[in-house]
C-alpha cells in the first residue's frame, strides 16, 4: 500500500479511536485525546440518578492493608475501555483486565517492581494502542499477539507493554516487554524515579515522562520526555527540557553514560494530544528542590526555562512548537499538575482551537492551541522579592484576567479561624509571626512564610471537566494554607533530614533545607474558615464562577473533626477529578470522605451520593455496555495514602436497575 495512504489510514483510525467516535466509550484516561472528560451518554439523568445501584465490584488484592510490608498503596486509577473490557492498574504496578459489564476478571499482569516498603505507590492509569497497519495492509497480522497493547509505567522506572488479549508481556517491545526509563539518566537512586501517570499514545508512539521524587537533591534525575516505538520499544525522540542551544551533558562534564541533563523540571502528570495537528501538550513541574532555587542557573543556562509550563511538542519529532510558563522561577511547588484540556472557543465570531490550563494558584490560562498565545490578556505583575542570601526571585508573575482568579491571593490575621477563641488566637499568632505578603511570598530564612494557595492547590492533578453544552469548566478546588521556613543546612542534624516525620526536605546540594507544614490551629484544624475544599463551575461566557458548593464532610476524618454528631458539607481538600455527561450530570469522588457523588451541572445541587468501601481519590469514568446497552459509572475506591484516607482495593461500577 502507498505509504502516504497508509499514514492517512492510520491517522484516521487514531483520530476515531481517540475521539471515541462519540459513542460513549472511554478509550483514554481523560475520556478523549484532549482530556475534556465529557461523555455523550444520556441514560443516567438528573431525574433518575438517585436510582443508581451497584452493578459489580472487583478487588485487586493490592492494598497495602492486605499485604503487610508492601509500599503504602494509593488506588487512583481511571480505567480505559476497549472491546467491552476495562483496563487499569494498581499502585503496586500490576495491570488488570475485567469485563466491563460484569466485572469478571480476564487477566492480571504483574510487573514485579523492585521497590522498598517506604515508597508511596501510585498508578493513575494505563494507555491503549492498536496496530492499525495490519488491517490497512490487508495481511494476516490482525490476529497476531500484541496487536492491541496496554502500556503501563512502573514504580521502579520502567515502561511495560502488555498484550491486551492475553495479559502477557509483549516480548518484541524493548527487552522482554519493557524499556528502562533510567537509561541515559545518570545516577538514579532507589525509589527516586517512577511513572505514576499513564503514558500518551499517538502516531504509533508511546510518549512518557516520569515522577522524580521531590526535594531530595539538586542533581536529581532530569525530566526528559521520550517517545518509544509502540511495536519495538525503540527510542524515536527525546525532549530534554533545557534552553535551546544548551551544551550536552558530556560537554559540561557529565559521566559518559548520561545523555540528559540532571535537575531539570519533570512532567509527572497527564499529557494531552491533538492528533489532527500532530501536537502533544506536556504539563511540567518545577526543577527540584521545590522551595530553593539559587542553584538553577549554572553552566550558563537556567534550568527553569521550561519549568511550570505547558509545552507543545511536535508528536513526530519531539520539537518544541511553543511553551507558556504559568509561574516564573517557582519557589512554591506550583507544578503544572492538571492535564491540559483542549476545547474550541467562540471568540470575536470565530471558532478558535484552545487549550485551558488549570493551576495550583487557582489561575486558569486559556491559550491558542496552535501558537500558545493567550486568548485573553495575561498581566505581568510585580510580586514580593526574596532577601535570602544566594536566592533570587522573578520580579513579576503572570496573572490571567479571564477567567477571574478562582482562589484568594493571601490570608490575613483577621482571617484566622478556629472552633474556640483559643484556637483562633493560636492561628492569628502564627499568621502575624510569619512573613506574609500575599501570593508568591517567597520562603523566608529562619522564620515561616505564608503560602496561600498551598502546594495542593487551587487545582491539582484532578483537573477539570468541560461541559460543552453549557460552556462550563467544572473542577474541585482546595483552600489549605501552608507555611515554609528555610533553615541553613548546618543547623539541621542529618538524622532529622532522614526522618520523614520531622517535616524537613533534605535538599542535598543546596545551602538550605526546608521545613514545610500545613498551617493548623492548636487543635489540628486549618487556620482559615471552611470550606477547605469546594466544587465549582466557571462560565467561559462570563469568565466568572457560575456556582460553587462546599465539597466533602468530616465523616471519615481521623482528626478532632470526627466527634461531630452529624456530617455537614463543610468542604475538605480533595484529590481526583470530575467527569460530565450530556444529560447534565457531574460525577466525582475525590473528597476525603468515602463517597462518590453526582451534581447538577446547572446549579451545583448534589443529586446522589453512594458510600464507597475506601477513599475515592480517583477520577471516575462512564461508558455504555456493548451487550446490555446500559450506562455504567466506574470509580476506583482504594484511597490515597498521603491524604490518609481509608485504603482499599475495590473497583466499583454503578448502573440503573433493569
Amino acid at each position: 500500500m502507498n505509504r502516504l495512504l497508509l499514514l492517512a489510514t492510520c491517522l484516521c483510525a487514531t483520530l476515531n479511536a481517540w475521539a471515541g467516535d462519540n459513542t460513549g466509550g472511554w478509550p483514554v484516561w481523560g475520556g478523549d485525546a484532549g482530556g475534556t472528560r465529557f461523555s455523550p451518554l444520556r441514560e443516567i439523568t438528573p431525574e433518575n440518578v438517585d436510582q443508581l445501584e451497584v452493578a459489580w465490584e472487583y478487588h485487586t488484592g493490592d492494598s497495602s492493608e492486605l499485604k503487610p510490608g508492601m509500599p503504602p498503596s494509593s488506588f487512583l486509577a481511571t480505567p480505559v475501555l476497549h472491546n467491552n473490557t476495562l483496563y487499569f492498574c494498581s499502585g503496586l504496578s500490576r495491570a488488570f483486565a475485567v469485563d466491563a459489564e460484569t466485572g469478571q476478571e480476564r487477566w492480571v499482569f504483574d510487573s514485579k517492581p523492585a521497590v522498598r516498603g517506604d515508597w508511596t505507590s501510585k498508578c493513575r492509569g494505563v494507555a491503549l494502542w492498536q496496530d492499525r497497519s495490519a488491517t490497512a495492509d490487508g495481511d494476516t497480522r490482525a490476529s497476531a499477539p500484541c496487536e492491541t497493547r496496554i502500556f503501563m509505567g512502573t514504580l521502579d522506572g520502567r515502561l511495560v507493554g502488555i498484550d491486551a488479549d492475553t495479559g502477557k508481556a509483549c516480548q518484541d517491545f524493548g527487552e522482554q516487554g519493557a524499556v528502562d526509563l533510567r537509561d541515559g539518566m545518570g545516577k538514579v537512586l532507589d525509589n527516586e524515579m517512577a511513572m505514576t501517570s499513564p503514558p500518551l499514545v499517538i502516531n504509533d508512539l508511546v510518549v512518557q515522562g516520569a515522577l522524580i521524587m521531590d526535594n531530595q537533591r539538586v542533581d536529581s534525575p532530569g525530566g526528559v520526555i521520550r517517545a518509544w516505538d509502540a511495536r519495538t520499544g525503540e527510542l524515536r525522540w527525546a525532549f530534554d527540557p533545557v534552553p535551546p542551544g544548551t551544551p550536552s551533558p558530556q560537554a559540561i562534564g557529565a559521566p559518559g553514560g548520561q545523555r540528559y541533563h540532571f535537575g531539570t523540571p519533570n512532567s509527572w502528570s497527564i499529557s494531552s494530544a491533538d492528533p489532527a495537528r500532530n501536537l502533544i501538550f506536556v504539563p511540567f513541574g518545577s526543577p527540584g528542590p521545590d522551595f530553593v532555587g539559587g542553584h538553577r542557573k549554572r553552566h550558563g543556562f537556567d534550568l527553569a526555562y521550561y519549568a511550570n509550563s505547558v509545552v507543545a511538542l511536535d508528536a513526530i519529532t519531539g520539537r518544541v512548537v511553543w511553551h507558556f510558563q504559568v509561574v516564573h522561577h517557582d519557589l512554591w511547588d506550583y507544578d503544572v499538575a492538571s492535564q491540559p484540556v483542549l476545547i474550541d472557543i467562540e471568540k470575536d465570531g470565530k471558532k478558535i482551537p484552545a487549550l485551558v490550563q488549570a493551576t495550583k494558584m487557582g489561575h486558569l490560562f486559556i491559550l491558542h492551541r496552535e501558537t500558545g498565545e493567550p486568548l485573553y490578556p495575561v498581566e505581568e505583575r510585580p510580586v514580593p522579592q526574596t532577601t535570602v542570601p544566594g536566592e533570587y526571585t522573578s520580579a513579576t508573575q503572570p496573572f490571567p484576567t479571564f477567567p477571574q482568579p478562582l482562589h484568594p491571593h493571601g490570608v490575613s490575621p483577621d482571617d484566622a479561624w478556629g472552633f474556640t477563641f483559643y484556637d483562633r488566637q493560636g492561628c492569628r499568632q502564627k499568621i502575624e509571626a510569619a512573613d506574609n505578603k500575599g501570593i508568591f511570598t517567597p520562603p523566608a530564612l529562619d522564620k515561616h512564610s505564608i503560602q496561600y494557595p498551598g502546594v495542593a492547590g487551587g487545582q491539582n492533578w484532578g483537573g477539570l471537566a468541560y461541559d460543552s453544552n453549557n460552556n462550563l469548566l467544572i473542577m474541585p478546588q482546595n483552600y489549605v494554607v501552608t507555611h515554609n521556613m528555610l533553615v541553613p543546612r548546618e543547623q539541621v542534624p542529618l538524622a532529622s533530614l532522614n526522618d520523614r516525620s520531622a517535616a524537613y526536605s533534605p535538599n542535598f546540594g543546596a545551602p538550605y533545607v526546608v521545613k514545610h507544614e500545613i498551617l493548623l490551629s492548636p487543635f489540628g484544624v486549618p487556620c482559615v474558615a471552611p470550606p477547605w475544599g469546594s466544587l465549582l463551575a466557571v462560565s467561559l461566557d462570563t469568565g466568572k464562577i457560575h456556582w460553587e458548593v462546599p465539597f466533602g464532610t468530616p465523616r471519615d476524618m481521623v482528626s478532632v473533626m470526627s466527634w461531630f454528631p452529624f456530617f455537614p458539607a463543610m468542604g475538605f481538600p480533595s484529590a481526583g477529578g470530575p467527569i460530565v455527561t450530556d444529560s447534565g450530570l457531574a460525577f466525582i469522588g475525590a473528597a476525603m470522605d468515602d463517597y462518590i457523588r453526582a451534581f447538577d451541572v446547572h446549579d451545583g445541587a448534589e443529586l446522589w451520593r453512594h458510600r464507597l468501601p475506601a477513599g475515592g481519590q480517583a477520577t471516575p469514568m462512564t461508558y455504555s455496555g456493548q451487550n446490555s446497552g446500559k450506562q455504567f459509572v466506574v470509580i476506583a475506591a482504594g484511597g490515597h495514602s498521603t491524604m490518609r484516607t481509608k485504603l482499599g482495593d475495590t473497583l466499583m461500577a454503578f448502573r440503573l436497575a433493569d
